[in-house]
């Protein structure tokens, strides 16, 4: 089948398109393995909203529920087995991606528990627990980027084991992350763990910064206020591409403590475009995609923005080198027009976690009481 031309145009820029969404029904159809055929699909992210959407959906998962509750699994151990299925599943559909690219694509991201998201112990313990029971090579263990997590991707990269790492909103926090990316890889090579088997993807939200600072421009209310509406989702991933540049890129000022580990054969931690469904509809529905191409990114797209792009996107070329200095310049329009940008990060952060929290309680709820109605079944 056909590649899509525009999606086409995102891979020879050096873009990387995965699907952010997954189902039992996407997989067991054909749909997965359609895409990847003509929509250029080379990865797949998962998270505890998409989890949640899926299993609240049709009927893919009965016989699985009704097979547990049978055994008597808890619900914690159900949703681990449901998920942990799809997950291994995507990863074989997408076992050929892998290989074709080295193990650089064809990766299907999973998180850890998002009540553990401040406790750095307990995501090392499940991140570990995910990996075996996963059992592929090109599986992602999704860690997010709170205080807490940064010494936890460190000891889960220690341990051997590549990592997607989830809610950065900050340029700051982003720094913290390529830094414990590279004090894992190195303990990781004192433990005698090859580097070249390592992955990591670094996930930088965009669109929810727009939605955060949009709505804070909006109070303010005054004309230079207004005007800066709809910049500081792009103008952050594009401040983040400089960082990233600076210490993966040759010549970079961190090129001693990367090269030398690159030198071991590890691989760069690649940015990654998350959140970037357009969510205010006066803003082209391809913003977050055509203003982002860079090499050596991946952009995670839901469905509908996919579509988008395949339809109408137009890409450019590098849209994202060269540009850091106008887009800090946006952040010291948004700091002149009133915006504390740090509370912004901050609030963005809290509640990305408290969203994957609330889907998680409602995957626990709804589980429990397909566990309960088949247990009564049987």
């Amino acid at each position: 089948m056909a590649q899509n031309e525009n999606i086409a145009a995102l891979a020879a820029a050096g873009v990387s398109v995965w699907l952010d969404d997954l189902s039992r029904d996407r997989i067991n159809s054909g749909n997965l393995a359609e895409l990847i055929a003509t929509r250029g699909v080379v990865g797949v992210t998962t998270n505890p909203t998409i989890f949640q959407g899926a299993l609240s959906k049709g009927h893919a998962y009965d016989e699985q529920v009704r097979e547990l509750a049978a055994r008597g699994a808890d619900v914690d151990a159900a949703i681990r087995t449901i998920t942990t299925d799809d997950v291994r599943a995507a990863c074989d559909v997408l076992a050929p991606v892998f290989e074709r690219t080295g193990g650089v694509d064809g990766r299907v991201s999973i998180e850890v528990d998002p009540r553990m998201a401040f406790d750095a112990d307990k995501t090392v313990a499940q991140a570990v627990e995910l990996w075996k029971i996963v059992d592929r090579p090109n599986l992602f263990i999704k860690i997010p980027a709170t205080e807490a997590g940064l010494p936890a991707i460190t000891a889960v990269l220690e341990e051997g084991i590549s990592v997607n790492v989830t809610l950065i909103f900050s340029v700051q926090r982003y720094r913290a992350v390529m830094g414990a990316y590279l004090d894992g890889l190195r303990k990781a090579r004192v433990a005698g763990h090859d580097l070249a088997k390592i992955h990591s993807v670094a996930s930088f939200f965009v669109s929810r910064v727009d939605t955060e600072i949009d709505k804070r421009l909006e109070a303010i209310g005054t004309p230079e206020a207004l005007a800066l509406r709809g910049k500081a989702g792009v103008a952050n991933a594009r401040l983040a591409y400089a960082e990233y540049e600076d210490v993966f890129a040759p010549g970079g000022n961190h090129v001693s403590t990367y090269d030398q580990l690159a030198s071991a054969g590890a691989n760069r931690q690649r940015p990654l475009w998350a959140s970037t469904g357009v969510k205010n509809p006066d803003y082209p529905d391809t913003l977050y995609v055509t203003e982002l191409v860079a090499a050596n990114t991946v952009n995670t797209l839901p469905e509908k923005t996919l579509e988008a792009v395949a339809d109408h996107g137009e890409v450019r070329g590098d849209t994202v080198s060269g540009r850091a200095a106008e887009a800090a310049e946006v952040f010291d329009r948004l700091r002149a027009a009133g915006i504390d940008l740090d509370d912004v990060f901050a609030v963005l952060e809290r509640e990305g976690v408290d969203k994957f929290e609330k889907s998680w309680e409602e995957l626990l709820e709804a589980t429990t009481a397909e566990l309960q109605s088949a247990a009564g079944g049987n």
